[in-house]
């Protein structure tokens, strides 16, 4: 007679002999795919927009804006833009776009950040696909072995991170300028330019290896008050970093797309004064 504990018949990861014999694959009524074909969904048309603009190599500076995907453009083949970093320091770079030059640093931040971590997990390799959904894999070595060891390289993504954070600022900064490089410009590309940065600071101090820089280490608060209130300050914006992670990458792709509409010639920038 069946006791109910008997080894299943398939083996490796929840199935193996050491766990209860359950036939149903999970007992979840709800439709518990939907978060995940969501998140995957995203991010698979991200992944598509930025590769075409990455390698169209073309519309990406409208004075007196220009692309995040492409600054600083730091290849000998970059269109002359007087108003953001041009830095021909890689040469020609074989032809190819400037802009793989760039996105692999933040790209690189991106894909080792612990909600993205969580969100192409899930979404893509199903480990584990959803709360109380078994994972399909036979075997689960987490972060120890190639590729994912490579998610250790965060934090120094990081600072890359930063980096490309402070020149975004600076291109947001001229963005207040014309086509004649004049300040006391403002239009409808600085408004767009403006929401991404901030944004995209949001989301990167919100890391989570930037609170542990912070205050990770500290034994003792109250020997280090300003760190502890940055700290603190910085939890709460870890609180919604799911949120900000979604929000950053739709304001950096629209900033892009708004300077592809501009420097084509679709769409021209409407000013505010």
């Amino acid at each position: 007679m069946a006791t109910g504990t008997e080894p299943h018949p398939k083996s490796g990861g929840v199935r193996s002999g050491t766990r209860a014999a359950i036939d149903a694959p999970h007992l979840r009524t709800d439709r518990w795919w939907l978060a995940p074909a969501a998140t995957a969904t995203g991010l698979f048309l991200f992944v598509v927009y930025s590769t075409w603009r990455a390698f169209a190599n073309a519309d990406y500076y409208a004075a007196p804006y220009v692309s995040p995907f492409y600054s600083p453009c730091v290849a000998e083949n970059c269109e002359p833009m007087r108003s953001g970093p041009n830095w021909e320091i890689f040469g020609g770079w074989w032809g190819l776009s400037p802009a793989i030059l760039i996105l692999v640093f933040p790209l690189g931040f991106r894909l080792t950040c612990y909600y993205y971590r969580k969100a192409y997990y899930r979404g893509f390799w199903a480990s584990p696909p959803a709360c109380a959904v078994a994972e399909p894999h036979k075997k689960y070595t987490g972060e120890t072995r190639f590729p994912l060891v490579l998610q250790n390289l965060h934090r120094y993504f990081f600072y890359a991170a930063l980096l490309v954070a402070g020149i975004l600022t600076y291109d947001t900064v001229l963005a207040f300028r014309d086509e004649h490089y004049a300040w006391g410009h403002m239009g409808l590309g600085t408004l767009v330019f403006l929401l991404n940065i901030v944004l995209i600071w949001a989301y990167t101090l919100s890391c989570h290896s930037c609170r542990h820089i912070v205050g990770g280490q500290l034994k003792h608060f109250s020997k280090h008050p300003v760190r502890y209130r940055m700290w603190r300050w910085i939890g709460k914006l870890n609180d919604r970093h799911m949120l900000l992670a979604w929000a950053s990458l739709v304001s950096v792709a629209l900033a892009d797309f708004y300077v592809f509409l501009v420097a084509s010639g679709a769409f021209d920038d409407p000013r505010f004064f």
